[in-house]
């Protein structure tokens, strides 16, 4: 079987190329049981394109690979219907 390789790419400027970004915070919430706050630190991931600066999350980028991973074999099947 041949292989095809899709890439995401950005919706502003087509290029492929990103760059990891993170930010680092931390979440302060009260509980019913102390005085004292509890809290979660936070790191959340997100990607900028290197062309544009477009930045995307990372549940979008996962949504738009699940889009192309399902659209790839109709298209696969339909080029050896034609072919």
């Amino acid at each position: 079987m041949d292989s095809v390789k899709d890439y995401f790419l950005c919706d502003e400027c087509k290029n492929r190329d990103f760059v990891r970004i993170y930010n680092f915070s931390v979440r302060f919430r009260s509980v019913n049981f102390s005085d004292d706050l509890m809290y979660d630190e936070v790191v959340e991931e997100r990607y900028q394109c290197t062309r544009c600066q477009k930045i995307f999350s990372k549940p979008k980028i996962d949504t738009r690979l699940r889009k192309m991973i399902n659209k790839r074999p109709k298209s696969v099947v339909a080029t050896k219907e034609r072919g």
